[in-house]
């Protein structure tokens, strides 16, 4: 359902979030060791979150990434927007040109509901939420020593 721009773009934001702040500004490089994501990959994806205002970026020798707070209120929808089109969330998942409730494709009743909710929590959670969730679930401190 994700690129792995999104996924990759969502990681860094989390890790961000938990690690970065106006007072320790992170570059990309930092970042996607620290993940293991391709450094030139994910430069590029924290331009296009600085240009569409989900993360703030300073230039300069202290410069780098972090997160205002405005920016901790967005969604990780907004970060998918920013990224990719988010016009697939509306495609059918078997990639059917007709796929609704009164031609449902053989797993439209059961992906339906899985979309939906996934979609809220998305739409709904807050960066900083999901941040706590992320740290909360995988231990950010074995990240940041690894």
């Amino acid at each position: 359902m994700l690129t792995k721009s999104s996924k990759y773009a969502i990681r860094a934001v989390l890790y961000l979030t938990n690690t970065g702040s106006v007072y320790n500004k992170m570059g990309a490089k930092q970042i996607a060791e620290k993940l293991e994501i391709p450094a030139p990959f994910l430069a590029k994806t924290m331009q296009e979150l600085s240009r569409n205002k989900i993360i703030t970026s300073v230039k300069g020798p202290n410069g780098g990434f972090y997160l205002t707070i405005g920016n901790k209120k967005k969604t990780l929808y907004d970060i998918i927007a920013a990224i990719d089109n988010i016009d697939k969330f509306e495609e059918c998942f078997l990639g059917q040109l007709e796929c609704n409730e009164d031609r449902p494709c053989v797993v439209h009743h059961l992906y339906t509901p899985f979309k939906n909710k996934l979609l809220t929590k998305l739409k709904t959670k807050s960066i900083l939420e999901m941040a706590k969730e992320f740290d909360a679930n995988n231990n950010i401190s074995d990240i940041l020593n690894s």
